[in-house]
């Protein structure tokens, strides 16, 4: 089906441009002003930005966690995640205990192949880092999984030891692919925990008051510091402190390749959300909420590019029937919030609108550097001969976020009541119309398996002058 987009805004991660984009064959043939050509479909984009669709690497669909599972499947996940103006995710695949990698990527092919509505990868969480190991990260890599997840955190479940991350930062060195970090000290949160609870603080507030951002702060300087040894790259997750920021921020001063993402969670709630009782365990995630001084650092984290973009974490858990299997004891609560929906709308309201960051630095953390650091070269730009994973957005538009209108399977929403301005009118993903006003046009099955390219990364990566410079344009 030939698609011509008439009239937009175009914005990319470099430029804001006034024009058409057709689209045929699945991809982006032709770009121009005022273009007359045949088309199967004319979408009026007049007053709208079209922008790449979302790309966002940090979900957790059917996650199995504490004696329950994610509630989202790949298929209510995948539609959510469109819906909101995402078109590509990432999700973790994880590796059963005494198992191997290719295990746990065969059971997530199976929740994912043939159900997921939009365009996916893997990533590989690592919960058991074994010598005769190694060797598989390099088939991973050669097959497209080319990120590995380890932990500071979970001990007992996915924690592990420095050894062990060293070998597997060694091993990414040699061969392309990435370590993604979770840096929190997990034993010494578990015996902050079991000391509140001692003291009588069950509720979900003792949650976020038993994981010091110091924890946060020290087991990132340590995971940089091995990093550096073993001359790799590596990512960290999830990143809530600024006490883990100014690690990062160090080491790219000093040109290393360390890399960071937030999620919408750190920037728009507080630890606040985790009082007034159980109602808090809606928000109990790893890392937890903080204080409103450590958003305004990750804001500007990712206005000079410290921090290089924002994922979710999308990992619900119904309040009701789940969340509440932590009654009692905070350290039984499912850890993970929902998100995949709301992430572009929220970004776009509370950093474009509110002047922090330009409309290109929004579509580069929304889209464009998750395409270049994870490997998807035809993603994350409206470009010639680039997937067409487009979508006409209204920046204009007033909406209020609730679980009565999202379409996440979660029986809540973090954000309730929010009044947000911006919203996706039409989504395409590999130029097929899959959201149409407030119309769902994909279907299961739609969506692919991205097999990424391995980046590669020299240990000094570009300058402190390029890193400095600031990414608000306005």
């Amino acid at each position: 089906m030939r698609i011509l987009i008439k009239g937009g805004t175009i914005v990319n991660a470099d430029a804001m441009t006034h024009g058409d984009v057709l689209v045929e064959n699945e991809q982006v043939v032709l770009i121009g002003t005022e273009l007359d050509v045949p088309a199967d479909k004319v979408i009026d984009a007049s007053g709208k930005w079209v922008i790449p669709g979302g790309i966002d690497p940090h979900t957790h669909m059917e996650l199995p966690f504490g004696g329950t599972f994610a509630k989202d499947t790949f298929e209510t996940g995948t539609r959510a995640a469109a819906v909101g103006g995402t078109t590509t995710i990432i999700d973790f695949a994880v590796q059963p205990k005494g198992g191997t990698f290719h295990e746990g990527l065969a059971q997530w092919h199976e929740k994912a192949d043939g159900k997921a509505c939009i365009d996916y990868g893997f990533h590989c969480i690592v919960s058991d880092m074994r010598d005769e190991l190694l060797p598989e990260m390099d088939q991973l890599v050669e097959e497209g999984v080319t990120t590995f997840k380890l932990f500071t955190a979970y001990p007992g479940v996915f924690l592990s030891d420095d050894a062990r991350i060293f070998k597997a930062l060694k091993q990414t060195a040699k061969n392309g692919g990435m370590v993604l970090m979770h840096a929190e000290n997990g034993p010494v949160i578990d015996v902050v925990a079991a000391e509140l609870v001692a003291e009588g603080v069950t509720d979900p507030i003792g949650h976020g008051l038993a994981r010091y951002p110091a924890f946060e702060g020290e087991a990132t300087n340590r995971v940089i510091r091995l990093a550096q040894a073993a001359e790799a790259p590596v990512y960290f997750v999830h990143m809530s402190a600024k006490d883990a920021l100014a690690e990062v921020r160090q080491a790219r001063d000093e040109g290393w390749p360390i890399y960071a993402e937030t999620c919408p969670q750190y920037l728009f709630l507080t630890l606040d959300d985790l009082r007034n009782g159980f109602e808090g365990a809606k928000f109990v995630c790893s890392p937890p909420m903080r204080t409103p001084d450590h958003a305004v650092e990750l804001w500007k984290g990712l206005q000079m590019n410290d921090l290089q973009l924002v994922g979710t974490d999308h990992c619900p858990f119904d309040f009701k029937g789940q969340k509440e299997l932590g009654r009692g004891d905070f350290r039984k609560i499912p850890n993970g919030v929902p998100g995949v929906e709301e992430r572009i709308d929220l970004l776009h309201d509370g950093g474009v609108v509110s002047g922090k960051i330009s409309p290109m630095r929004f579509v580069e953390i929304t889209s464009t550097a998750a395409a270049r650091l994870f490997g998807l070269p035809k993603k994350g730009a409206i470009a010639g001969g680039m997937d067409a994973d487009i979508v006409v957005y209204d920046p204009t538009k007033k909406h209020t976020l609730s679980a009565k209108t999202h379409h996440m399977a979660v029986d809540y929403s973090c954000y309730e009541g929010r009044e947000v301005v911006g919203k996706p009118e039409v989504v395409l993903s590999r130029g097929t119309v899959i959201v149409e006003g407030d119309q769902w046009l994909g279907r299961a099955g739609h969506g692919k398996f991205l097999r990424r390219e391995p980046r590669g990364f020299s240990p000094i990566t570009r300058s402190k002058v390029e890193k400095r410079e600031p990414a608000l344009v306005r």
